[in-house]
């Protein structure tokens, strides 16, 4: 098996995007190439061909090594629901709801035989995995049940390269501290350091790389300028810096509102929207920050009851149902669907709260929630005449309580959803990727407010995605010791295809 491994100072400091960069880089270098995350906690998912549920990360990545995405690049996937609670999936399924210690101190050794059985899959497979890692590898609470960095390093044999964010400040206080605290076998897979999202003059770094590279004997493998690549993100940290992109509601022609809810998930529905021409997206968590938007999204939430009490509590609900009456357009998307009904039953508490709940009531649904996960790749035409592709994750069954135009016609002959002028809900995540139907949507919006419809091509979303990989590819080659990395695998035990 022949390994490098992504591994971080701290969360969000690019190991993801990182790892895309190098699965990208490698398989357009001739070499099959796969992603690897033994275990990841996330809230964004993927779902893969035969309806596994994985990190949105590994999917992502194996779109950028040009290969359909496997339950085994992430063999465990953990979604917290609240209270300590996550929902285990193993291979794509669910297999628990665990508290943090049950996991830790029951869950972690069991399931070792079925991540190494992933491994052996992969490596049979590809010439070459890009190992990410989570967190930190010096977290010392969690060290002793920590699966998903050095024992997954050590288990592979992986060159690790570690990653440090400059943006964030203390970059050498923060790699010379997680070098300290790794044991001496750690320490010495340690082959590199990249140091990531550096804004300025390279010039002046090299005091400070040339003390570094002395201090620890690791090499420094490149210094990566800071890019905003439109690659997805997966850590919920990121949604501060989504927040940051478009700051100023009045530089845009159509603002749009997003719920910020407390259990927010899939967020990633939400990326095209920031290449839109002339669309503003605000996250929103407060009645105060709501104002009055062209468009309001209930967006992804790993538990629809507790964020409707939270709508509740805020006094958000409130102010929705007073837009709505303005006739402020309104789209909910999976949980956020859900609240846009008349009534929620939780009676077997598949949420943990259990009850029925009167609901926002934009919508002739009510949904009832029941032990049965939907997990699938779907595809059909919207009535406003669209191709549709996008993927389903959700508990929850809707049905309607009178005649309605439903969103989707699904190829496989069923209908998702509901759609009105001015309402939408849909269990489709990915819904705005389908980039003609996104573009149709706000120049209807953009035609109401007296405005000329944006005009011109429309590229595909796979076409969007292609690009930035490639844009990635160019960017993190141009500034990293590819040399280097390429010495970390040894072409005496495979053959480049």
């Amino acid at each position: 098996m022949q390994a490098i491994m992504i591994q971080g100072t701290a969360s969000d400091v690019g190991k993801s995007v990182l790892c895309t960069a190098l699965c990208r880089i490698l398989v357009n270098d001739g070499y099959r190439v796969a992603p690897f995350k033994s275990q990841n906690m996330a809230l964004n998912s993927y779902i893969t061909k035969d309806g596994g549920e994985i990190g949105r990360a590994q999917g992502v990545q194996a779109e950028a090594a040009k290969i359909d995405a496997t339950t085994d690049m992430n063999p465990i996937l953990l979604k917290p629901k609240g209270d300590m609670v996550s929902e285990v999936i193993l291979h794509g399924k669910h297999f628990a709801n665990m508290d943090a210690v049950s996991y830790r101190e029951q869950f972690v050794e069991d399931v070792m035989p079925e991540v190494r059985t992933s491994l052996e899959r992969l490596s049979d497979n590809y010439d070459v995995l890009i190992l990410e890692g989570a967190g930190s590898p010096a977290e010392i609470n969690l060290k002793s049940r920590d699966i998903a960095n050095m024992r997954m390093a050590h288990e592979t044999d992986a060159s690790v390269i570690l990653v440090a964010d400059i943006e964030r400040g203390g970059v050498f206080a923060s790699l010379v501290g997680t070098l300290m605290l790794l044991d001496d076998a750690e320490k010495a897979r340690v082959k590199g350091i990249i140091i990531n999202k550096f804004r300025g003059m390279k010039e002046l770094l090299t005091s400070g790389i040339d003390w570094l590279e002395e201090y620890t004997g690791i090499p420094v493998l490149g210094v990566i300028p800071y890019f905003d690549v439109q690659i997805e993100a997966e850590d919920s940290m990121a949604l501060s810096s989504l927040r940051l992109k478009k700051p100023q509601q009045h530089e845009f022609a159509v603002d749009v509102a997003v719920i910020r809810l407390p259990r927010i998930s899939n967020f990633t529905d939400l990326d095209p929207l920031f290449e839109e021409p002339g669309v503003g997206v605000r996250f929103v968590s407060t009645l105060s920050d709501l104002k009055n938007p062209d468009v309001v999204i209930l967006p992804g939430t790993k538990n629809t009851v507790e964020d409707f009490l939270w709508l509740q509590q805020t006094g958000l609900m409130q102010g929705i149902l007073q837009l709505a009456n303005q006739n402020v357009r309104i789209i909910g998307i999976c949980g956020g669907y859900q609240m846009l009904g008349e009534i929620i039953r939780d009676e077997q508490a598949v949420e943990s709260i259990g009850g029925t709940y009167l609901t926002l009531g934009l919508l002739p649904i009510e949904t009832t929630f029941i032990n049965s996960k939907q997990t699938v790749q779907v595809s059909g035409r919207s009535c406003t005449g669209h191709e549709i592709e996008g993927y389903e994750i959700h508990l929850g069954r809707s049905v309607a309580t009178k005649p309605l135009k439903p969103f989707i016609q699904f190829y496989d002959g069923r209908t998702d959803g509901v759609y009105t002028d001015q309402v939408f809900g849909t269990y489709v995540h990915g819904i705005f990727q389908n980039r003609l139907f996104t573009r149709d949507y706000f120049n209807t919006i953009r035609v109401q407010k007296g405005m000329e419809p944006i005009t011109g091509e429309v590229l595909s979303d796979f076409e969007c995605r292609e690009q930035a990989y490639e844009l990635l590819d160019r960017h993190v080659r141009g500034h990293l010791d590819m040399e280097k990395i390429y010495s970390f695998i040894s072409e005496a035990k495979f053959e480049k295809r």
